[in-house]
């Protein structure tokens, strides 16, 4: 729980273990029809997106990263370990992780796109609230989480609109994490989705 109990954040519940975030590589193969095209949501630099459907009906968001990716078995488990922890209604949730082989894949809420007349007839009131909402999801990310974290790639395409409108925080790829007190990244302590 962080120290300011901003109205906006929402509990966090304690992760015990890994084994708890930890999905079989099989489920998510058959939640997302084998990864199949149709089902793909987008591209980026650290992999593609695909939208899944659990065998108990809830859709996730499917991360698969690049397979060329340096980063350790056990560290990747410890970042997800920490950013899971990360739960604020501004920001996209990590719900867990599948590791199998050379396969690494996260696993998200998924956030159904606003409807396109809702986007398409945005006033300033409801865009101010869209900035408002931006604002104390990257507040909490760089002030009142356990873990300090700086996005470092925010763009219109990393800020999703939910049904109601209201904005979440994607795509921590770039995204740097801090201890406390440091005032310089190390650029090799990449927190990746």
């Amino acid at each position: 729980m962080n120290q300011n109990n901003h109205p906006t954040d929402e509990p966090v519940e304690e992760i015990e273990n890994e084994e708890s975030l930890q999905y079989s590589f099989e489920t998510i193969k058959l939640a997302t029809d084998n990864f199949s095209e149709g089902n793909k949501i987008g591209e980026g630099g650290f992999g593609a997106g695909y939208k899944g459907r659990l065998s108990n009906g809830q859709d996730i968001a499917v991360k698969r990263l690049s397979m060329g990716s340096t980063q350790g078995d056990l560290e990747f488990i410890n970042e997800v370990m920490l950013v899971a922890k990360l739960q604020h209604r501004n920001l996209v949730r990590l719900f867990g992780f599948s590791l199998e082989g050379s396969e690494k894949l996260l696993i998200y809420e998924f956030v159904q796109n606003a409807n396109p007349r809702k986007r398409a007839n945005l006033d300033w009131d409801r865009r101010y609230k869209i900035i408002g909402g931006m604002a104390r999801g990257l507040l909490y990310l760089h002030e009142d989480s356990h873990l300090r974290i700086i996005h470092r790639d925010l763009k219109t395409s990393n800020i999703l609109l939910d049904e109601e409108m209201n904005p979440k925080i994607s795509d921590f790829g770039t995204a740097k994490l801090f201890v406390i007190d440091q005032t310089q990244g190390n650029t090799n302590r990449v927190v990746g989705t």
